[in-house]
């Protein structure tokens, strides 16, 4: 080999090294935006409850803050899993860990995130208008001990109807299809349905039932939050930051929702994170579950914690939960420190 091509071979070694190297800068110069890196949130569960997430991740919210955001579906026992052995950092959901959380899952609530979102449908021009017109009649909800039939239960409580299975005063059929569950409703094999939105409210402009309870007005209900963000509370001790960092995003997001609701839908048509066939009546339930900015909730009064206490006592009360409320509240919420 003779000195010229000596020198052209390792000129030409230096230069592929150096474009090697310079495509890896390039990729750690276009990841670096990432402090957080790469997150999955089971979150897609077709409804529009997880707006917010939605919109953070199209809007570039979650970028801003640093993630990389994957938006994933899992079931409750999935999520419930995930949330504490640490694989999840964050998901939505509403009383359905509460039991979990009373057993020692170490999960924790740290933010309320709408209102609304459930109604009870009765077969058009019922005589049942109450709670107490339910006693001794036959309610479909979409699990036992899911959220509908503890929403249900505790307005039933409060109205004077017993739920206990002992004392027989009403029945509570699963149907997991909601489908389902209003053609039983048509056909008269049961009396009432929880039923979640938009099916529900899509239902009633049918003409087909009427609303005798609304988790978005009812008194019972009126003006708390009945969906809440979870977190694991591995991550929130070990990287608190993180966890702050996401609820920024998600805060941005629910802000700019209050303003953009019907851009908003369109984002969740446009990702197809819901199939939204009826745009007005997306946009019609996302005012109605009252997505807000910080300073503006505020201004509502609502708080997470005190929301938290009041469902916990009904639950108490029902028998879903046995841990006095005040504990248990304290197990269960968690402040955040949102600032950087």
């Amino acid at each position: 080999m003779n000195a010229n091509f000596k020198i052209f071979l390792t000129a030409l070694v230096a230069f592929g090294f150096a474009l090697i190297t310079g495509a890896c800068d390039g990729e750690k110069k276009e990841t670096s935006k990432y402090k957080f890196g790469t997150v999955e949130l089971p979150v897609l569960d077709g409804a529009l409850c997880g707006i917010p997430f939605f919109v953070a991740k199209e809007k570039g919210f979650f970028e801003e803050e640093g993630f990389d955001v994957k938006l994933i579906a899992a079931d409750g026992e999935t999520r419930k899993l995930g949330l504490s052995k640490g694989t999840y950092p964050l998901t939505n959901s509403d009383f359905q860990f509460f039991q979990a959380i009373e057993n020692g899952v170490d999960i924790k609530i740290v933010d309320g995130i709408h209102i609304g979102c459930i109604k009870v449908l009765v077969k058009k021009g019922s005589s049942i208008a109450k709670a107490s017109d339910l006693k001794g009649k036959k309610i479909a909800v979409d699990e036992i001990g899911g959220t509908p039939h503890q929403a249900v239960s505790l307005w039933l409580s409060v109205g004077g109807v017993s739920t206990k299975p002992e004392d027989g005063e009403v029945q509570f059929l699963p149907y997991a299809d909601g489908n389902l569950a209003l053609e039983a409703l048509e056909q008269g094999q049961i009396d009432a349905a929880a039923i979640w939105d938009p099916l529900a409210t899509s239902y009633e402009k049918s003409g087909k039932a009427d609303v005798i309870m609304d988790v978005a007005t009812d008194p019972v209900f009126d003006g708390r939050y009945c969906c809440f963000i979870y977190v694991s509370a591995k991550i929130l001790h070990e990287n608190p930051e993180k966890i702050a960092a996401l609820l920024r995003a998600i805060h941005k997001a629910e802000a700019w929702i209050a303003d953009h609701p019907e851009e908003a839908v369109d984002i969740t048509a446009e990702g197809k994170y819901s199939e939204i066939e009826d745009k007005a009546l997306a946009v019609e339930l996302v005012k109605a579950y009252v997505y807000t900015s910080q300073e503006q909730q505020k201004k509502l009064g609502r708080d997470v914690k005190s929301d938290l206490r009041y469902f916990s006592e009904k639950l108490h009360q029902i028998g879903y939960l046995t841990k006095e409320p005040d504990q248990f509240v304290k197990d269960l919420f968690e402040e955040v420190n949102l600032s950087k």
